[in-house]
């Protein structure tokens, strides 16, 4: 299957598909990651990964990626259908802001309602992979192992200051 959308379902109590995040879960505030839960995993996961990107960041990475990432969580394991809000489950890869774990969005001020994509991704593999890993590294480092993947959408938007 790879990377193409499938049934795994993935919500958060802090916000539905498409709403506002609340303050509390961005760079502005608590800077702390929202309670996220699953279902409808395939038969055979041995292990997830998660990411937070933001497409619409005006930035290209030297390494062709673009937009910012916000949060890499991985080694996660099959059992796990479920993160507490600021979780210190699995291993934090490294952020766009140099930092490994969450990083709460934080558009520039006026730059109007940013995206925030939540990717969960199903694992065939249990390969535990090392701390610190970019989102590149991760997902060069997953992709023959991608059985499902799905994603909930949340906003921000960051007023003048």
């Amino acid at each position: 299957m790879g990377f193409a959308l499938s049934d795994l379902k993935l919500v958060s109590n802090a916000f539905s598909d498409g709403a506002a995040i609340p303050r509390r879960h961005t760079g502005e505030a608590d800077d702390i990651s929202p309670a996220l839960a699953w279902s409808n995993a395939p038969e055979g996961i041995r292990s997830w990964a998660l990411v937070c990107h933001d497409p619409d960041a005006p930035l290209v990475g030297s390494d062709g990626g673009y937009g910012f990432v916000h949060w890499v969580l991985y080694n996660l394991p099959a059992h796990c259908r479920s993160l507490e809000e600021g979780t210190r489950e699995g291993t934090a890869g490294k952020n766009d802001f140099g930092k490994q774990g969450y990083g709460g969005p934080m558009p520039p001020p006026g730059h109007g309602t940013h995206r925030y994509y939540f990717w969960l991704l199903a694992l065939d593999s249990d390969r535990e992979l090392p701390a610190g890993l970019t989102l590149r590294e991760l997902l060069t480092g997953i992709e023959p192992a991608v059985k499902a993947m799905n994603r909930l959408v949340g906003t921000y938007r960051r007023d003048k200051s």
